[in-house]
């Protein structure tokens, strides 16, 4: 079953969220682990 517009719409905004969040961190190290995350969430999304 897919999911509804308001559905995506929540999970875009999460995906922007988590980025903003990532890109504002001043720490490199700590990006690039948030950066990490957010691009393994995204890999088990697409494998669920």
């Amino acid at each position: 079953m897919g999911q509804t517009d308001s559905q995506f719409k929540a999970f875009i905004r999460f995906v922007i969220d988590a980025l903003k969040d990532a890109n504002d961190e001043k720490d490199e190290a700590k990006r690039k682990e948030k950066m990490a995350k957010i691009l393994e969430n995204l890999q088990k999304t697409l494998e669920d």
